[in-house]
């Protein structure tokens, strides 16, 4: 292929290109003229170079100028988009929000959407309540019965508060809080049985909305059921904790008392080795007595007398005793 016709071959490709791009944009161009909205095929071709897509901005300013939107404009919806923004959500949060009374400017809308909350479900909510399901929430009576409870929330959006106010889960851990205090404070979990609305007009009364992007219309308890005697429980656990305690305590006295025991019996042993040592010093110091002239012949002699005599009389005494006792088959 010679260059000629390649360079004809690129210039076919990039009419055929500009001719679709400007046949799209005529299109839109005329959609928005039978429509009543006012836009030029220039601004339509520089929202090309922007980076805008035009049929984005032509139909959320048909749709507006339909609906009776007025304070809607071309740059705003360019703005919103540039930034980030759903400029359709945007639009259709407008057009339900007028149709249902509910004040709502455009820059309130778009700072609701940059903001990452859904503005178009955010007024359906606020329009018609949405009810949130609360998961099962445990809490002790003060007669140590467990009750489990659900509660249905019904909450509308806050139109004024979407921007920076906390969630539905912020919702669901506060009510869930509330009934955990209002079981707590129940002497009786009969008495919650009997009457579960205490628990709704209670968790009502604490504000719980504040700082959140809902407004709460009723608590309702959907159910409630007996769970463990908790308190026995901790009763039971009590008891076995000190029983552990009074038998470690228990084998602590009984091992001091072993080791004094065999302390004892240590000191036992070391005396009678120290008496047999010394009754084994007794010969010799007799004999160093007779030796030396200290101990006579006849001193020994009346020495054994008395020790025989001493010995006679222990065992008199000891037999005495033993007569004294009574025999078994007197017990």
């Amino acid at each position: 292929m010679t260059p000629q016709i390649i360079l004809t071959i690129v210039i076919a490709i990039v009419g055929l290109v500009i001719f679709i791009m400007m046949f799209q944009i005529i299109g839109l161009w005329l959609s928005a003229l039978f429509s009543g909205v006012s836009i030029s095929l220039f601004q339509l071709i520089i929202m090309r170079f922007r980076k805008v897509p035009p049929g984005t901005i032509v139909q959320a300013m048909i749709t507006s100028h339909k609906a009776g939107l007025v304070q809607i404009t071309r740059d705003e919806l360019e703005a919103h988009f540039l930034a980030g923004g759903n400029v359709l959500a945007v639009t259709n949060a407008l057009i339900s929000a007028d149709k249902a009374n509910i004040p709502l400017e455009f820059q309130q809308a778009a700072a609701i959407d940059l903001a990452g909350r859904d503005v178009f479900e955010a007024v359906q909510t606020s329009v018609n309540p949405r009810v949130i399901n609360t998961p099962n929430v445990a809490a002790v009576a003060q007669d140590g019965i467990q009750l489990i409870a659900k509660a249905r929330v019904t909450v509308r959006a806050n139109i004024a508060r979407l921007v920076g106010g906390a969630g539905e889960e912020t919702i669901l851990a506060r009510v869930g809080e509330g009934i955990v205090t209002s079981i707590g404070s129940s002497k009786s979990h009969k008495a919650v049985l009997e009457n579960p609305d205490s628990i709704s007009k209670l968790v009502l009364e604490k504000g719980l909305d504040a700082g959140t992007a809902f407004e709460i219309l009723s608590i309702d308890i959907a159910d409630i059921d007996v769970g463990e005697n908790i308190g026995a429980k901790l009763q039971i656990d009590q008891a076995n904790a000190d029983l552990k305690v009074a038998e470690a305590k228990a084998e602590e006295r009984r091992a001091m008392a072993v080791a004094v025991e065999q302390e004892m019996k240590a000191k036992a042993q070391e005396a009678k080795a120290q008496v047999i040592q010394a009754e084994a010093e007794v010969p010799k110091a007799m004999a160093e007595a007779f030796r030396s002239g200290n101990l006579g012949i006849m001193d020994y002699y009346k020495m054994n007398n008395i020790k025989s005599d001493t010995e006679m009389r222990d065992s008199i005494a000891r037999s005495g005793e033993e007569k004294g006792k009574p025999s078994s088959d007197e017990d």
